[in-house]
């Protein structure tokens, strides 16, 4: 667990300003919605608002920002979309080339931001209900894996889908489908759950993007739709120029999970 229960969104967005704080944001903020972060051109955004229109479940578009403007007036008025979180990735012509922990200097007047729904929005509902969060106990970020299963084109955006893993029994997995459906705005229900290798990922212990968990001999894994699936679409597209998240350092808004 971490020493920031206490915390409204609007402190730890602060924390991550000054760069007091740069870590995974799971389990910071109980019951307020996460968001993924993808900034991209304004000749871009068609595609990609497209791109998110036609793959809800991993790309559930909570906000975007007017041209040039960095302040999501809908989900945290007053924000700084360019300091406010933990960690960024830059990406020039498709290749990740940096991890900074703020934007500015790479700000430009015709970007445009994107809020994207995250699963770390439900993990309060599923420990108030007695479901394990296991990155959370052992003070892990998520595991990521990189799937077979291909995403819908929009324009420049292709690519396979992004999961994240939580491992439960058979009977917490039924309870969890029950809860985390109801979060639409987070992926909702598990895409899928038990052999990993039924969607293409072909060692758990070795996740894509985040740290590899333990699974208990009782349990399977349980895989939920990732807002990271994008960043393999900046990949794909190479465009000039685009900034993400760091998968697992997300926005914490300021309005409520449910």
């Amino acid at each position: 667990m971490n020493n920031f229960e206490d915390k409204t969104p609007q402190e730890m967005r602060q924390l991550f300003r000054t760069e007091e704080v740069i870590s995974p944001t799971s389990g910071l903020c109980d019951n307020y919605l996460q968001a993924n972060l993808v900034i991209l051109p304004e000749k871009l955004t068609f595609d990609f608002y497209n791109f998110c229109q036609i793959n809800p479940k991993p790309c559930p578009l909570l906000e975007m920002t007017n041209i040039g403007s960095f302040e999501p007036k809908k989900m945290a008025k007053g924000a700084d979309l360019r300091t406010d979180l933990p960690r960024y990735r830059i990406f020039r012509k498709g290749k990740l080339v940096e991890e900074v922990t703020n934007i500015k200097q790479y700000w430009q007047d015709d970007f445009v931001a994107f809020l994207i729904g995250c699963s770390f929005s439900f993990e309060a509902a599923m420990i108030e209900n007695k479901l394990p969060v296991r990155h959370i106990e052992e003070g892990k970020n998520v595991p990521m894996y990189i799937t077979d299963i291909p995403c819908q084109t929009a324009g420049y955006f292709s690519g396979n889908l992004v999961v994240s893993m939580r491992p439960l029994t058979t009977i917490q997995t039924i309870k969890a489908i029950e809860i985390t459906s109801k979060f639409t705005k987070a992926h909702g229900s598990p895409i899928h759950f038990g052999d990993p290798q039924k969607i293409g990922i072909p060692d758990i212990n070795n996740p894509d993007f985040g740290d590899a968990i333990s699974i208990k001999n009782d349990e399977i894994p349980v895989f939920w739709a990732c807002g990271v699936t994008p960043q393999l679409a900046i990949k794909n597209s190479k465009v000039e120029l685009a900034i993400t998240h760091a998968p697992g350092y997300m926005f914490i808004t300021d309005i409520k999970a449910n």
